[in-house]
């Protein structure tokens, strides 16, 4: 539950400056006129987001066992490379996203009525999309049966949706100017968060395919700590609802996950020390509004 409410904090935080960079820009350069058009776009954008949603979760489910698990694991493979590619986009972009949004708000708006919709569709829709994806991929992942137990579906769900309705609390409150945040120190410590949540997905992922056939070593086991963590403690369910931790991992789940947050986190701590050093220190971001 944690970690979906840190995810949908996180992407729904994006979406949200996304909007709030889209309506500040029109008002202060007084095209209020034009605000439907954005809140359209947002509306298609956020319903084309559910349906994908609800076509991962019940789509599948007519399948045979190894289908649904190919399906399954190879959807959790691609969330986790559109995260990891979010990551570091949005390290590197984000303080040029908002010029960025403004020239395609001068362009559509010179264009036909629905180019504005146009745009706020695909603003908007790349992030819920990636958000359905990856939310899904971590909520199938969170709640697999380990060991005798399994957690229900629903709290995975609360917490995402608990956490998107947090970002736009904050969304609203950055674009109304009442509060200033780091936005560059928040989304270099989920991103941290972000990978560690991403290995336990993709090692995961491997796992379907493992029971589909696809991949072998589904008996090939790394260690099983099964009698010695158990399920019921706060801990148990702590690394499990986290980082998807599973107590009985194969060598093949164990490898994957090695190999994506070794290189992965070096690569990030990287790319934000060489910020760090070629930019002056961070101030609090300024309100989109006042932008």
């Amino acid at each position: 539950m944690l970690a979906n409410y840190l995810i949908g904090l996180r992407e729904g935080l994006e979406a949200a400056l996304v909007v709030s960079i889209l309506v500040a820009y029109l008002v202060k350069s007084e095209r209020r006129h034009l605000l439907t058009r954005i809140w359209v776009g947002v509306a298609l954008a956020v319903g084309v987001s559910l349906a994908f949603g609800a076509l991962l979760t019940y789509g599948p489910s007519g399948l045979t066992f190894e289908a649904q698990e190919a399906i399954g694991g190879t959807l959790s493979i691609i969330a986790v490379c559109f995260v990891t590619w979010m990551i570091f986009w949005m390290a590197r972009a984000a303080r040029a996203m908002s010029g960025e949004l403004r020239g395609q708000i001068d362009k559509a708006a010179e264009g036909s009525r629905w180019s504005l919709v146009l745009v706020a569709v695909l603003a908007v829709g790349r992030e819920g999309l990636e958000t359905a994806l990856f939310l899904w991929a971590a909520t199938k992942a969170g709640t697999r049966e380990a060991a005798g137990s399994a957690t229900p579906t629903w709290e995975p769900l609360l917490g995402a949706a608990l956490g998107l309705a947090t970002a736009v609390v904050i969304g609203y409150l950055l674009y109304r100017g009442a509060i200033s945040i780091n936005l560059s120190r928040f989304f270099t410590w989920t991103g941290y968060f972000l990978i560690l949540v991403a290995a336990g997905v993709l090692s995961y992922g491997v796992h379907d395919l493992q029971e589909a056939g696809i991949l072998p070593g589904l008996d090939t086991i790394a260690f099983d700590v099964s009698d010695t963590i158990d399920p019921s403690t706060w801990y148990a369910v702590l690394l499990k609802g986290v980082f998807n931790f599973s107590p009985v991992t194969t060598v093949l789940e164990a490898v994957v996950w090695v190999l994506y947050v070794v290189p992965t986190l070096l690569l990030f701590i990287a790319g934000v020390r060489r910020r760090a050093v070629s930019t002056p220190p961070a101030t609090p971001a300024p309100s989109p509004a006042a932008r």
